[in-house]
Order: structure tokens, then sequence, then C-alpha cells
């Protein structure tokens, strides 16, 4: 006979606990994965438009229409033009498979039918968030100006010197923001109101820069606000000016003593000598004539100065412009560099005369170059001062031709007491004695200041002081 435990009188239930969490876990990660997917579709976040460039005026040039969403993505873009009661479709696209980001190229000059004046350019951009998505429309109202800047020559140059200036003038029409000489990748400003009896003309100078091809030649140019351009080719012919190659022996002596206290991390100069010296020719120099161009890119309007620079009195030139000097360690050539200026020498601390009138930019210490004074004469020219042993002018002080500036010396890289001298157009080094040379500034910039044809012209001049002065082996 059987028996049962029935300690407690009634059967035994099973629980239902286990079931019961099992199918909350499940109702939440069907929640949680549906979360995932549908959570991020329903962000709020609409896209973005960016055009460029920004301003009012538009001409030839072609705008820029940058679409993004960094939520879903982008599902549909559509770009108009408005004028009057015509809609020009620039863009209608409805993306299958969304994009973070797209950009459309805009060139309203092209679109059929379009004429300047006003009109509406407005871009539509529509995510892929769930239910109808989120919409960005931005509107920018516009000028169409499809007509560049009228530009005529005046008066040129038929010659100019390797590494020297040339000088132009020319007309633009009023609608003209921004004119010059551009020369690769440098740029001459032009300035209005120079020339005598003229005041629609511009003047320019610009220089065919040492660092640059003999057979290169620049552009004339002037553009709008729209940013529509007209050009003209500048024509000259080059005239060879003799620059010399030079190889300079490195000392430990003068490495330690003059080029070594020059770098500012320390653990720099404790280094090999030869790592020393190409640290500081190759990285400190760029710095100072990085910073040296930029000052000399600011230029003052007017003409400040009336007649030929003048050099330092009583002076030798110890070293001429553009010299490519070859720096060798042990017989070992290890460095390069050009030497942006002239070598004046008289004896020790001698007074420094300003070479013309103007108006100081920089009076301080300068790395290689040392105790400096930079002078603006007006139209992007600029005289440089280096080397000195004492300062005696101030950053603003307007100064007169001969003033004095301060003393020569042997600061920055100076292996003896010198006075370095540079002058500077526009941020480029030129070839200074030009600027000494009364007949040079004779032939080509006083008759276009006064508005009348010089009598060179036409013929070949005369050899000027400029080829004159400078000598050595013949340019590359």
């Amino acid at each position: 006979m059987s028996s049962r435990n029935t300690s407690s009188g009634t059967p035994r239930r099973r629980s239902r606990l286990p079931f019961i969490f099992l199918l909350l876990a499940t109702v939440a990660g069907a929640l949680g994965a549906a979360g995932w997917f549908v959570g991020p579709r329903l962000e709020s976040v609409a896209p973005q438009v960016v055009i460029t460039p920004e301003g009012e005026a538009v001409g030839q040039a072609p705008l820029q229409v940058q679409v993004s969403d960094g939520g879903t993505g982008l599902r549909s873009v559509t770009v108009t033009l408005s004028q009057g009661d015509t809609e020009h479709k620039i863009a209608a696209d409805e993306l299958v498979q969304p994009l973070r980001a797209k950009t459309y190229t805009v060139a309203l000059a092209k679109v059929p039918g379009i004429k300047e004046g006003p009109a509406v350019l407005k871009v539509a951009a529509r995510d892929a968030a769930l239910w109808r998505g989120n919409q960005t429309v931005v509107e920018r109202r516009l000028t169409l100006d499809l007509t560049p800047p009228t530009l005529q020559l005046v008066a040129d140059d038929r010659y100019v010197n390797f590494g020297g200036v040339g000088v132009l003038v020319y007309k633009t029409s009023a609608d003209t923001v921004r004119t010059g000489v551009q020369f690769g990748t440098r740029f001459f400003p032009g300035f209005a109101g120079q020339v005598r009896g003229h005041p629609d003309h511009w003047l320019v100078l610009f220089a065919h820069a040492y660092d640059v091809p003999a057979d290169a030649r620049p552009k004339l140019v002037a553009a709008d606000a729209a940013g529509n351009s007209r050009e003209l080719a500048v024509r000259y012919e080059l005239k060879n000016v003799n620059y010399r190659k030079s190889t300079l022996p490195l000392s430990e002596r003068f490495v330690r003593d003059k080029v070594a206290p020059l770098l500012a991390d320390a653990t720099l100069r404790q280094g090999a000598p030869r790592d020393v010296f190409v640290a500081v020719n190759r990285g400190l120099r760029k710095d100072n004539e990085e910073k040296i161009a930029a000052l000399t890119r600011q230029a003052a309007p007017p003409m400040l100065w009336r007649s030929a620079f003048v050099q330092l009195s009583n002076s030798k030139v110890e070293a001429n412009f553009a010299d490519e000097r070859t720096y060798t360690w042990n017989g070992e050539p290890i460095d390069t560099a050009y030497h942006l200026g002239y070598d004046l020498s008289v004896t020790k601390a001698y007074p420094l005369e300003a070479a013309n009138a103007g108006t100081v930019v920089f009076a301080g210490d300068l790395g290689i170059y040392g105790g400096t004074v930079i002078i603006d004469h007006g139209l992007g020219l600029f005289t440089l001062y280096s080397h000195l042993s004492a300062i005696e002018v101030q950053v603003g002080a307007t100064l007169a031709k001969k003033q004095i500036l301060g003393k020569t010396g042997q600061t920055g890289l100076a292996a003896g007491d010198h006075l370095h001298y540079g002058v500077y157009l526009s941020g480029v080094a030129v070839l200074p004695v030009e600027w000494w040379d009364a007949q040079w500034l004779e032939d080509n910039l006083a008759p276009k200041l006064e508005g009348r044809a010089g009598e060179e012209v036409g013929a070949a001049p005369a050899k000027s002081k400029a080829q004159r002065k400078v000598g050595g082996k013949k340019r590359r």
C-alpha cells in the first residue's frame, strides 16, 4: 500500500515567477531594440545649410552650397533661384540612401535666362527622420552683377631689372574694390590718387623678384565686390642683373657665440654645432622673414618721400643683395640662404640715418637680424636697418630723410659691426640700389607720378647705377 508525503495537507504548485521574468525580459529587449532602431529616426535636429562666399553681390564666380545632417542623414535637397516671376531650378535630389553631407557648386552666371539685378537663392533640405523628417529652408537675397570692371593700361615700363621694380599707371571702373599686380602668389596693390592731375588713375609698383624665373610675367588685375575680375598681361624686357654666389665656412666659435644664443630652446642650443646652425638658419630665419614680409605688406597709401634714397654716409658695400650663400662645416655644405640686402660698413657704432622720409613700423629685436628698424615710405615701399647696437626711435614716429635711427652694431648673426640694409615692396625684398639712383627714379617713377610719358619710352635707357653697381657671377 503506497503512501504520500502530505505534511501540509495540500498538493505542491509550480512557481510562475521564472515565466514572468522571462516575459518581462523579452518585452524589455523588444522595446530596447525598437528604441535602438526607431530612436535615432525620431531625432529633431534639422539639416544645416551653409552658402559661401557670404555677401549680397554675386558675380561670375560660382557659389558653394554645403548641406549636412549629422543625425539620420539627408533625404532630399532642392536649390532654386527666383528672379521676378521666374523660378530657375538649380538642383532637386531625392536620395534613396541618406547622405551625411552634399555640396553643390552653383554657377548662377550660367543659368539660362538669368539677368543682372536682384534675385533670391532658396535652399530646402529635409532629413530622413520618421514621419515627415526635419526640414531647413534658407533664403538669401542676392544682387547679380555679371560684368567685370573695365581695365585700361595708361603707362608701363619697357624694361625691368631682375630683382627690381616696375611701375604701371592704369584706369579702372568705379566698381573696382581690389586692384594691382598679381605675380604668382604675390600681390602688389595699386594706389589711387597718386598721379598728378588724374584722380581717376591708379599707380602700382611691382617686383620681378630675385627668386622668380626670368620668363615669368605678372598680370594687372581689377576685381569688383561681386568677385568679377579682369586681367591684362604685363609685358616688359627683363634686364639681367648679376648676383653673386659665395661660400662661407662656419667656425665652432661663431656657432657657439653668435648662433646658439639665438635659440630659445635650451636643448637645441646643446646640439652639435652644425645642427644648431641649421636650426637657426632654417627655422629662425624663416620666422623672421615671415614677420618682415607681414610688416611690409601693410603699407600706407600716400607716397611719403620725394627724392632719391640715400646710402649710409661714408659707408662701403661689403655684401650685395640676393647673394646666394652656401654655408659649410669642415668643408661640407650644410645649408644655403639668400642675403636679402646690402651690408654697409663704416666704423663701430656709427650713427645710422634714415634713407628717406617715412613712418617707423618696427623697432626692436628681430632674431637673426638683431636690433632692427623698419620704415614705411608709402606705396608699399619699406626700408629695413638691422644688426643695430642702439635704437633711438619708436614705432609710430614720423621721420625726415637722414634723421638718426640709432647706431650700427653686430647684433643677431652679424660677425662684425655693420648695417644690414634692405628694401621691401609689398612684402618682397627688392634691389636696393635702384632707390639710391636718382636717374632710375627720374626715368621710371617721376614721369608716371606727374602724368607724363617718360622720354625713355620706346628706346633702351642708358645703363643705370642699378646695373653698374652690382656684380659677380651671372644669375642662373
